[in-house]
């Protein structure tokens, strides 16, 4: 049991007011920072109050960042990311759950453990793939000496290549696998009783109907939960972008053309960062993922509580 004493309730508030404030006190000078001038925001002391200066700031870094398609691009692939990820997770911990077969722990403690491997670590080989998917099935051809009999009975030698680069198929597909998705649904799926799984079969409802009829229903926190952290990750995506879009005026992400606000001369000496400029351009790229969060909290708090099943 909880004791509940007003000390208590006084110091456990004060300490989440503390934290509230740390959080939002880079928030709130950022927001101020956008509302200034550039000889305001440069001046001592710093600013604490807004200014008048917002939607001129505003409309300055959405022009000069070209945010307008920028902001379209980044929904694409968030929007392709949380639907991969959801998808693959589901159908994943379906698997692991309600299939026996064997190696099926060796493969979900396999998924897990790519939860210690970001993609900054095993940026390499992604780009790698990411250059040429196929590459993995030609080595296999060969290794198996086939791409060399066909050459040799034909005179055609197989060469295949999948370029992902400068694609929306590029930015979506490696981001799309996820170990935290499908530890979700299979301790979700866990949770499921034996006897729904019975009167399933005895209904005659196969695995695939089982899993759209009934599962998915009822995971439908678990869903949005799941779609809430995702699209926040996928949103802010900044080095796999970097790295693999070279054609920034046609695939640009958001987060990478916020470097755009900065002066290109910047590291070698010359040009004024434009400071309300880059925290304008940060605020209009911080609003969809809050408004998401906002929208979506009631719903993200149960799919992590469990609170409904």
């Amino acid at each position: 049991m909880i004791e509940r004493t007003p000390v208590l309730n006084i110091s456990t508030h004060v300490i989440l007011f503390s934290g509230l404030l740390l959080i939002l006190f880079p928030v709130w000078l950022a927001f101020v920072a956008a509302t200034h001038t550039l000889s305001a925001v440069n001046s001592a002391p710093v600013e604490l109050w807004p200014g008048d200066q917002l939607w001129i700031n505003l409309s300055a870094a959405w022009e000069i960042s070209d945010f307008g398609p920028k902001f379209v691009n980044t929904l694409i692939v968030a929007i392709g990311v949380v639907v991969g990820k959801i998808t693959l997770a589901c159908i994943t911990a379906f698997s692991l759950v309600f299939f026996n077969y064997r190696g099926r722990m060796l493969i979900f403690w396999c998924i897990f453990i790519t939860l210690m491997l970001p993609l900054e670590v095993r940026i390499v080989p992604t780009y790698a793939v990411a250059a040429n998917a196929l590459a993995p099935f030609q080595m296999m051809l060969d290794i198996l000496g086939i791409t060399a009999l066909v050459n040799m009975l034909s005179g055609v030698r197989i060469s295949l290549e999948w370029n992902l680069l400068n694609s929306y198929t590029g930015l979506i597909l490696p981001l799309v696998a996820t170990a935290t998705g499908t530890f979700l649904y299979r301790q979700f799926f866990l949770t499921i009783p034996d006897e729904l799984v019975e009167a399933a079969q005895m209904d005659g409802a196969g695995p695939i109907r089982f899993l759209i009829d009934t599962l998915i229903p009822l995971s439908r926190t678990n869903i949005a939960a799941l779609a809430t952290i995702m699209f926040v990750y996928a949103w802010n995506q900044y080095l796999w972008p970097l790295l693999i879009i070279t054609d920034r005026a046609t695939y640009g992400m958001v987060v990478v053309q916020l470097s755009d606000l900065v002066p290109n001369d910047l590291t070698t000496g010359g040009g004024t960062p434009t400071w309300h400029y880059a925290m304008a351009g940060t605020l209009a790229v911080m609003i969809p993922p809050i408004l998401i969060v906002i929208l979506m909290q009631r719903w993200f708090v149960r799919g992590l509580i469990n609170t409904d099943k």
